[in-house]
Formats: C-alpha cells, sequence, structure tokens
C-alpha cells in the first residue's frame, strides 16, 4: 500500500484535542464518571457523527458510532478502545485505539470503500481502574461477564450503576449491552514498553494479553529488642521477606529469558512494628505476576511455593502458604487475525514482529465473544501511565492503515459470514 489512507494531521488534531479537556493542573486527567470525561465523549460523539457515523450510547454506557454495511445481517467489524485516562496518566493510553477507529471511519467515506459488513468505532467505558476501584466495565458488559454486585460500589457517595446512568447507559438493562453480532474485534494502542522503539520496528502484532495472578505472602517472625537480642537468635520477619523478595526476582529474570513474556514485582510490601528499636514481627508482601502462557504461571507458583519453605526453615519464622489474591489467565489473539494483521502490515510498507501484552486492555473481553486481536504502536522510551507518555502520530497514521487493510481482507473473507 503506497497510497496512505489515515491522516496524521487529523489524528494528532484529535488527540490534542482531548488532551485539552483534562482536569486543571494535572495533565492529562480524564478519569470515567467525571465532568471531563463526558466533555471528552461530547468531543468524540460530534466527530463520530461528522464521519457519517450513527453515534449512541449502549445500556453500560459504551459510545458506538456506527456505519451500516452493505449486506445486512453480516455482521460488525469493530475498532475501538477507551477514552477514560489514569489520574496524570497520557495523552495516548487507550485515546490512540478510539482515534485510530475515527481516522478509520473518515477514510473509508472519504475512499468511497463501502463494506459488506457493518462498521463500528467502540469507546469502552472505563478501561482504567475507575473511582469505583474496578476497570474494563464496558467491554465486561459487551461480553456479559460484568458482576452484578459491581453495580452497588460506591464512590464519591454514587454507585456504579449511577456511574453508568450518568453518561447515558441504563444499568437496569444491563444485560441488552452484551454482543452476539460481533465478527471481529481489533484494538489499536501505544505498546506502554520500549521494544519496537529498541528495534525499530513500527508495528508490534500481539499475540497474547498476558494473564496476571496476584498472590499475598504473610511472615510471621517474632519481635524482639532490637539492641539486646543476639543476632544469631533472632527471628527477623522483615530479613525473611527480604530474601524472598531476591528469589522472586531471580526466578521472574530466568523466565523472562524465555520466549514467552513473563514478569514478576513485589509492588507492595509492609512490616510490623515498624520502629526503628524492635526486630520486626510481621511482614506482608504482594507479588504481581503476569506470563503469556499459563503453564509458565503454574510452574511459577510451584517454584514459589518451594522458596517460601526452605526459607521460612532456614530462616525459623513461619511463611503461611501462598495466598492467590486474584487469578486471571492469558487471553490469545485470534490466530487468524494475526495471519491477516502481518499480511497487512506487508502491504502497508509496516515492519513488525509478534509479542505479547503485559498489560490488559478492553480486547481480552471481546475475546470471549468473537475473534479479537490488538496492533501495537511504539511510545517514546516506552513510558506510559506518566505525563511524559507520547507517540507520534505518524506511528499512530501508519497503524490505522495496518487495520485499515486487515479491515478490508477481513470483509472480503467468506469465513467471517
Amino acid at each position: 500500500m503506497t497510497n496512505r489512507l489515515a491522516r496524521a494531521d487529523r489524528i494528532a488534531a484529535d488527540i490534542d484535542a482531548l488532551a485539552a479537556l483534562t482536569d486543571p493542573d494535572r495533565p492529562w486527567t480524564r478519569r470515567a464518571f467525571t465532568p471531563r470525561f463526558l466533555d471528552g465523549r461530547a468531543y468524540m460523539a460530534k466527530a463520530m457523527a461528522d464521519a457519517g457515523l450513527d453515534v449512541r450510547i449502549d445500556t453500560a454506557g459504551n459510545m458506538i458510532g456506527r456505519r451500516p454495511g452493505r449486506v445486512p445481517g453480516k455482521g460488525v467489524l469493530a475498532v475501538g478502545s477507551h477514552s477514560d485516562t489514569v489520574p496524570d496518566g497520557g495523552r495516548f493510553d487507550g485515546i490512540a485505539g478510539v482515534v485510530a477507529g475515527l481516522e478509520i471511519a473518515r477514510a473509508l467515506r472519504e475512499r468511497g470503500i463501502e463494506l459488506d459488513h457493518d462498521f463500528e468505532v467502540v469507546d469502552c467505558l472505563a478501561e482504567e481502574v475507575s473511582i469505583f476501584g474496578v476497570s474494563c466495565v464496558g467491554s465486561r458488559a459487551i461480553a456479559g461477564v460484568l458482576p452484578e454486585d459491581w453495580l452497588v460500589r460506591t464512590a464519591d457517595s454514587l454507585t456504579l450503576a449511577e456511574g453508568i446512568r450518568g453518561v447515558g447507559g441504563d444499568p437496569a438493562r444491563l444485560a441488552e449491552a452484551k454482543r452476539s453480532d460481533i465478527a471481529a474485534f481489533l484494538e489499536l494502542h501505544i505498546e506502554q514498553g520500549p521494544v519496537l522503539e529498541a528495534g525499530r520496528l513500527d508495528v508490534g502484532i500481539v499475540t497474547a494479553i498476558a494473564g496476571i495472578t496476584r498472590v499475598e505472602i504473610a511472615v510471621a517472625g517474632r519481635a524482639d529488642h532490637a539492641g539486646t537480642t543476639p543476632m544469631t537468635t533472632r527471628a527477623d520477619a522483615l530479613v525473611a521477606a527480604a530474601e524472598l523478595v531476591i528469589a522472586i526476582e531471580r526466578l521472574a529474570l530466568e523466565r523472562s529469558l524465555g520466549e514467552a513474556h513473563f514478569a514478576a514485582t513485589v509492588g507492595e510490601f509492609s512490616i510490623l512494628p515498624g520502629a526503628a528499636n524492635v526486630v520486626p514481627s510481621s511482614a506482608r508482601l504482594l507479588i504481581d505476576a503476569r506470563a503469556e502462557r499459563r503453564a509458565d504461571m503454574e510452574a511459577f507458583l510451584a517454584d514459589l511455593a518451594g522458596l517460601v519453605a526452605d526459607i521460612a526453615g532456614r530462616r525459623g519464622v513461619a511463611i503461611a502458604e501462598p495466598r492467590r489474591v486474584s487469578d486471571n489467565w492469558p487471553t490469545p489473539s485470534d490466530a487468524g487475525l494475526l495471519s491477516l494483521m502481518e499480511t497487512a502490515a506487508d502491504t502497508a510498507g509496516a515492519t513488525h514482529r509478534r509479542m505479547a501484552s503485559g498489560a490488559g486492555h478492553d480486547m481480552a473481553f471481546f475475546a470471549r465473544i468473537a475473534p479479537a486481536a490488538m496492533l501495537f504502536v511504539p511510545c517514546r522510551d516506552g513510558r506510559s501511565h506518566s505525563p511524559d507518555e507520547w507517540a507520534e502520530a505518524e506511528a499512530i497514521a501508519l497503524g490505522t492503515d495496518v487495520l485499515i487493510e486487515t479491515i478490508r481482507r477481513l470483509d472480503a473473507r467468506q469465513d467471517t459470514e
């Protein structure tokens, strides 16, 4: 494809316009269920309508722009992501994917390209962790797996049900948001890591969204006087926990050097009693482990249990069996879509590689109801969830061209009927 379809200048203008809609002195903050989020939604609704899309809010609060296809009932080819941000979170995370969908609609309209399938741009509600402490609200509802008890979660004197109603949804009819008509879902996203930039590659073809398992470990030692208790007779909970943290890093590093993505982080750590002159009596740590392949996660957890037993015995402390706080399995991308996207990238002149996503995305829930896949574009220094987050409009435009070519090939395939 020598003739570019997506325009970088329009993509940049959309992203700049949304970036201007931020909480004062907090670039770039537009959290779901806030007035600023509604300002962003108003911008997107007008932009979608100007691109010739029919705009609606579904019962779960997702904003959807629709372009009817030539063959009724053939199904929907959907592109989307989210327009909400984390606090101080960045201009591109999620936003790039929604704007890419918008630019696809413009390009199809300008070039007079008609699709047999319906085409939709989806701005999913609350992909980021919201004020209610939960994420991927809209895409969970589209997949039919939004827990009903989440609707009564409360924040800022508001329930989630009221929040959904406030953005135009109808929580009393939440079940109607579940979709069965999507033939394929594609999501463009900034990589949120340094791999593409370091490799001077244009796009990443995402093989899977890593599963995330969080594990809590509690270490029980014995409080003693820090000045009078001999070093040889202590049961120091912190020393045992510190050794465990280093061992966890070693296990994760070994697995990260394999073919599949793996990472583990001790992101929470606390001790008691927390006094300079007292040997710590207890420690608690929370591990965030992420694996592209479930077998790697199971092996890590087995090794972790062995580490716990070994360190407890050598250090004279009691360590409870690691407790799985949450355990989400990996979500593989659709194999057929991956092949189509690679062919589309070649056609668009985009250099590419296959890679996994270590972060969660709306695509994981669309994959429960339809073939789904993701495309990464590079971001500067791999920075994300930060005011320094940046992706070039030209890079997003090239990724958008890859999606356009993928959509055209999907539309022509008979097995999408």
